[in-house]
C-alpha cells in the first residue's frame, strides 16, 4: 500500500506567504511582484474561477503596485511597496439574500475613514464590480457621521444596470484561507492578508 503525498504548492504561493507575515524577514518587493504575476499567469492558463464564499469576510491591505503611463496611451506596471502600518487599509465583503457589498477603510490613529457600497460578481469569472456610494467616519470606534456620495440610493438601484465598462473592479486570480491577491481596473496588483483577532491588535 502507497501513501500518495499531497502537491506541493508552487513557489510562488511560498512568497507571497511570506510576505503576509509579520515580524518576519519579508521578501523583497520585486519577489512578491514577479511572485503576484506568476499566480496571475497561472490562474489564466488553468482557467480558474472562484466562487464568491472565499471571499468574504475582512482583509487588510499588505502590498500593492502602482502604475505608470507608457508612450501610446499604455499603462505599466510599478514598482511594488508593503502597505505602511501606520494607515492600515482594509477591504471587506459581505453578502444577505438580496446582494453582495463592498467595504474599504483607512484608519488614521483613532479616526476611521469608511466607504460602502453595492458589488456583484460578473458572469463566470473572477471580476468583482463595486461602486462605493456612502461613507462613513468613525472615531473611537463610534460612528461620527456618515454621509452618501455619488447619487446614493439613487446610484445604488442604477448599479445592477451598469455595464462592466462603467464601474471599477478587482480581477481575483488568487483567493486562499489566509490571503487575496488581484488586479485593479487601473491595472495595478493588490495582496490583502485576512483579518484575524491578532492581526487587529
Amino acid at each position: 500500500m502507497t501513501i500518495e503525498s499531497a502537491p506541493l504548492a508552487p513557489p510562488y504561493i511560498a512568497t507571497l506567504q511570506a510576505a503576509t507575515l509579520r515580524g518576519a524577514a519579508r521578501p523583497r518587493a520585486d519577489a512578491v511582484v514577479n511572485a503576484l504575476l506568476q499566480a496571475e499567469k497561472a490562474a489564466k492558463q488553468e482557467h480558474l474561477v472562484y466562487p464568491i464564499a472565499p471571499l468574504l469576510g475582512q482583509w487588510q491591505l499588505c502590498f500593492v503596485t502602482g502604475t505608470r503611463k507608457v508612450r501610446r496611451g499604455g499603462v505599466a506596471l510599478g514598482r511594488g511597496f508593503y502597505v505602511p502600518r501606520l494607515a492600515p487599509a482594509q477591504i471587506s465583503f459581505e453578502t444577505n439574500t438580496e446582494a453582495m457589498a463592498i467595504g474599504n477603510q483607512v484608519q488614521f490613529g483613532p479616526v476611521c475613514l469608511q466607504l460602502t457600497g453595492p458589488a456583484r460578481q460578473v458572469g463566470k469569472k473572477n471580476l468583482v464590480a463595486f461602486d462605493f456610494n456612502q461613507w462613513h467616519l468613525n472615531l473611537f470606534g463610534r460612528s461620527f457621521f456618515s454621509g452618501a456620495m455619488r447619487g446614493g440610493k439613487a446610484q445604488a438601484e442604477k448599479f445592477e444596470q451598469q455595464s462592466i465598462a462603467q464601474l471599477p473592479f478587482f480581477s481575483f486570480f488568487l483567493i486562499t484561507e489566509d490571503f487575496i491577491a488581484a488586479r485593479g481596473r487601473g491595472g495595478g496588483l493588490a495582496l490583502w492578508v485576512r483579518v484575524t483577532a491578532n492581526l487587529a491588535e
